[in-house]
């Protein structure tokens, strides 16, 4: 289970994500308390946090380009630290009381294309730093310390902003960019081997498409997912605090949040041990466990159906997304696995906005309890789409089908045992 930490390329990597996710559980908590304490306006929070995602899909795929162009340790390590210039900006506007909306709809806009930078480089990277028959595991490991920051600085968020206030939790988040630059410097792979030859950004995403459009279990997961992310980010994110608010509670609806996490922080353990050959199989069948808080949202809204439905979709998730990880990691070449992420990434999240926009009015138009009903319907008329793909059911997890790209990680990076072990080359992974 733990074989990918004989390997220091994949320990720095895993580092730099764990503290980029510990500043990310920290950032949302700072920053929506430092827009309502200028201006007190939901509204302007909306602005601010809408910039930031509108420039993240907006960039995403030149990302992509980007991480496939140069080696991707240098786009991590100069977008963290990027990274931390936008977000110690805003932190020392805050604190010397010289924050205004347009500033930091500016500085939300420009850590948003950093993000957008830093995505796909990191969700490739990953397939660089162990043998091909460790990828499963490593993408495991990453999710569990990711997961687990999460948790962690949720509450690191929470705590800064009630003892020192929002500005120093931002300082805090810049801070983690920092550090994250500094780990990410130890993630020395060999670029991936390309035969671009000063081929414009047009061509670039040219190929990328063609390679994402190649596989049909690529294009259909992804689009699957689109309906399912819009679905789930209109009805948790919009309807369940509304429902919550009217029947568990506000701080109850925190502790169904925090069971979810939990769930995938347990779901990430089984994930390592799983060895079955139709991996994707099994990733996308668990998606059917999505629908269950919309289920327990619309027909029981009690704390113990909504925590154990919340448990249920966090050890999901974890399993689907080790498996998607895994499987595209295995097939697809890894001089375009960046590019093939970033049409992944733009592919699930276009439609969240839609979906948190759309389902105010149509909850106002037939209901509450039967939007959650119809959306809990979405998500199962998403997996059984994705089912009804013979490629998604019979996808066999194994070593890499048309991977290219040297070996990645030096003899000198492994412990003891591992210096004659040799390395397949490598493709890619998401985040």
């Amino acid at each position: 289970m733990f074989a990918p930490l004989r390997y220091a390329a994949f320990r720095y990597l895993a580092a730099g994500r764990m503290v980029n996710t510990l500043g990310n559980g920290v950032a949302p908590i700072a920053l929506a308390f430092a827009v309502l304490d200028l201006t007190g306006s939901v509204g302007d929070l909306g602005l601010v946090v809408g910039a930031r995602s509108l420039m993240n899909v907006l960039f995403v795929l030149f990302g992509g380009v980007v991480a496939d162009r140069i080696p991707r340790r240098v786009v991590l390590v100069g977008s963290n630290l990027l990274g931390a210039l936008t977000q110690a900006a805003v932190a020392a506007l805050v604190l010397t009381d010289t924050a205004t909306i347009p500033l930091l709809l500016a500085l939300s806009a420009a850590n948003g294309i950093v993000s957008a930078l830093s995505q796909p480089a990191s969700a490739a990277a990953t397939p660089q730093t162990v043998p091909a028959e460790l990828i499963q595991p490593a993408s495991a490991l990453i999710r569990l310390g990711m997961n687990a920051s999460m948790i962690g600085g949720a509450a690191l968020g929470g705590l800064l902003v009630a003892a020192v206030g929002p500005g120093w939790g931002l300082g805090i988040d810049a801070l983690t960019f920092a550090a994250a630059a500094v780990a990410f410097t130890g993630v020395r792979v060999a670029a991936p081997q390309t035969t671009r030859t000063g081929a414009s950004i047009v061509a670039d995403l040219r190929e990328g498409w063609t390679e994402f459009t190649a596989r049909a279990w690529v294009w259909v997961v992804v689009l699957g997912f689109m309906i399912l992310n819009a679905a789930l980010a209109g009805g948790v994110n919009v309807l369940g605090p509304a429902v919550a608010d009217e029947t568990i509670g506000r701080s109850a609806w925190g502790v169904v949040l925090a069971a979810e996490t939990a769930g995938m922080v347990v779901g990430g353990l089984i994930a390592l041990r799983i060895r079955v050959r139709r991996l994707l199989l099994l990733g996308v069948t668990c998606m059917f466990a999505e629908s269950f808080l919309l289920l327990g949202l619309a027909l029981a809204p009690t704390i113990a159906v909504l925590v154990t439905a919340g448990v249920a979709v966090g050890l999901a998730v974890e399993q689907f997304a080790v498996a998607w990880e895994t499987s595209i990691a295995q097939h697809i070449p890894a001089d375009r696995l960046a590019r093939v992420y970033s049409y992944d990434m733009l592919g699930s999240f276009v439609a969240i906005p839609l979906g948190q926009v759309a389902v105010g009015p149509v909850a106002a138009a037939i209901g509450t309890r039967e939007t959650l009903l119809l959306l809990a319907a979405l998500v199962v008329l998403s997996v059984l789409g994705m089912l009804a793909s013979r490629d998604v059911r019979r996808l066999r997890a194994g070593k890499p089908a048309s991977a290219t790209g040297p070996a990645p990680v030096e003899s000198a990076d492994r412990e003891p045992g591992h210096a004659g072990a040799t390395v397949p080359a490598e493709p890619a992974v998401r985040d």
